[in-house]
Formats: C-alpha cells, structure tokens, sequence
C-alpha cells in the first residue's frame, strides 16, 4: 500500500508534469514500465521475507473448501512447484496500473480545469478591455459637439442649457463609474441611450423624427453595459440629414427575460454601413462582446437596405 501511495503521487507530481503533458509519451511510458515492475518485484520480495504466500493459501483452504473446489482441484490437481506466485503478481500489476491510471486522470483533469480556468480570466480579461475600449471610442466628436451646442444654448435657453449639461454629466458618471462592474441595469442602459439622444437632437432640424419607445413596465435586470448604444450611434451617424426628411425609430420590448431592440434609420444618399466596417463605436466589437457575454443566448440580425430604403437591427437577447 505504501508503494502504491508513492507511485501515485510520484507519478502525479513528477511523471505526468514533466513527461505526458510535454508530449514525451514515449519516456513516460517507459519510465511507468520500469515503475510497475519495480513494485511488482519489491512486492513478491515482501511477499516471501513475511510468507505471506502460505498465509494466504492457508486461510484459503480453511474458508473455501466447497464442491467445486473439490472438483477443480480433482481435474487439475494441486498447484505445481512454481505457480503459486503468477496470480499474485497479476493482481499486483492490474491494480498498480489502476491506481497509476487514476492518477494519470487525476493530474490530467486538474490541468484542464486550470487552464479552463486561465481560459474563463483571460476572456474576461478580454471583455474588460474591450469595453474600456468602447468607453474611450465613443465618439468625441458627439461632445466636442455637444460642449460646442450647449455653450450656444446659454447665450439663447440658459434653462435647456442647464438640463443638456446635466444630462451630459449623467452619461459621465454611467461611462467612468456604473459600468465598471461589467454589468449594468437595463434602466441605466435606457436612460443613457434617451440622454445619448436628447443631446443628439441638439444639433438636429426638425427634418428629423426621432422616436424610442420603452415597456411601459419595465422590469428591471442585469445587461452588460454598453450594448445598445453601438447600434443607436450607428444610426445617428447614418441615418440623418441637416435637409433631408429623415428618421429614427428604437424600440425596446420585453417577453418576460427575452429583450428585443429595434433600430430603424432611413438611409442617407445610399450611405449604407456593412457589420465588416469599423463603424461608429464598433459593431464588429459589439457582436464579439455579445459572442463573449452571450454565448448561444443572443441573435442579431441586419437588414442593410429594405423596401422602405431603411437601415434595420434586431437584436434578440436572452437576459435568463
């Protein structure tokens, strides 16, 4: 017993680390070879120093004299000179081979939990700087733009000013601090994107129809920070014009834990966006994220031009 503790952690610590997860199959197994030959040869040494081959037969005629016994040792007689040994050293093979097997297995599936594990921090890692990416891709020229309105507004509306900075301030806070826990309230989320689009109306004529509709019930949930603003950007930067009729249609809808976005944009001289393009804030990163976030639990998808000659995502997301 003593050896087959020492094997199983030699072979745990020592010969599955350093030889079968380097891809030395070959010195690996040769080296558990010599192993379990060692302790089959160390066995039947103690074996005999203690007699423990007389023990054992001994105690096996006393409890197992039966019929068939009887009959087996009639039609083979007794044990030659020799053979009282093999079925020992069988039983000491098979079970060091069980006991370095389970070992092998043992490291084997602790190795890939770890590197699992690595896998999981690393993605997340991933998901991390990807959203600190958004955050600092969110187009300046929206608050260069924005300061630039806002500071005309105070010559004309001190009162809108007043509220257009507040909600300016607002998207701040959300960006630097509610997002940094890599998840955020679907009511925080929609209050960015109506904040997002008061401020965007700052600067647009009246050419433009913008509409969001939200549940009038909303149930508030966790959603990553983050996700619909890729879409409603996208919109604003293709779908408007300073003199053309133009709009903008968003719609969030809720079916228990399953989130349906909408985005509608009426198409800008046929200045169509293609999900391979870095557009806006990223689409191409907003469908990664959602590959990392949402894995089998979202759909997306984009119509680039309609009959209607509009610009259309739907995003399917399952919150459960």
């Amino acid at each position: 017993m003593s050896m087959l503790v020492a094997a199983f952690y030699l072979n745990s610590l020592v010969l599955v680390p350093r030889f079968l997860l380097k891809n030395h199959t070959g010195y690996y197994f040769m080296v558990i070879i010599v192993l379990i030959t060692g302790i089959v040869f160390l066995t039947g040494q103690v074996d005999s120093w203690l007699n423990l081959h007389q023990l054992m037969d001994a105690a096996f005629h006393k409890r197992w004299q039966s019929i068939g016994e009887t009959l087996a040792r009639r039609q083979h007689g007794p044990p030659k000179p020799g053979q009282g040994g093999h079925g020992i050293d069988t039983i000491t093979i098979t079970i060091t081979a069980l006991v370095l097997g389970i070992s092998t297995s043992f490291t084997t599936i602790q190795k890939w939990q770890k590197d699992q594990q690595e896998r999981q921090e690393l993605e997340q890692d991933k998901v991390t700087s990807e959203l600190s990416f958004l955050k600092a891709q969110i187009n300046p020229h929206f608050f260069f733009n924005t300061l630039n309105n806002i500071y005309a507004l105070t010559q004309v509306d001190a009162d809108v000013a007043g509220k257009a900075i507040h909600q300016l301030s607002r998207m701040m806070r959300y960006l630097l601090y509610d997002t940094q826990q890599g998840h955020t309230l679907l009511s925080q989320e929609i209050a960015f994107v109506k904040d997002y689009i008061s401020l965007m109306q700052l600067r647009l004529t009246d050419v433009v129809k913008i509409t969001f509709d939200t549940p009038a019930d909303l149930k508030d949930m966790p959603i990553a920070p983050m996700i619909f603003v890729p879409f409603v950007e996208n919109a604003f930067k293709h779908g408007v014009s300073a003199t053309l009729q133009s709009h903008i249609e968003i719609s969030v809808k809720q079916d228990d834990k399953i989130l349906h976005l909408l985005v509608k944009n009426s198409i800008i001289n046929d200045n169509s966006v293609s999900l391979d393009t870095n557009s806006g804030i990223g689409l191409v990163n907003t469908r990664r994220r959602l590959d990392l976030l949402y894995p089998g639990k979202y759909k997306l998808d984009i119509s680039e031009l309609n009959a209607d000659n509009e610009y259309t995502v739907h995003l399917m997301l399952d919150l459960s």
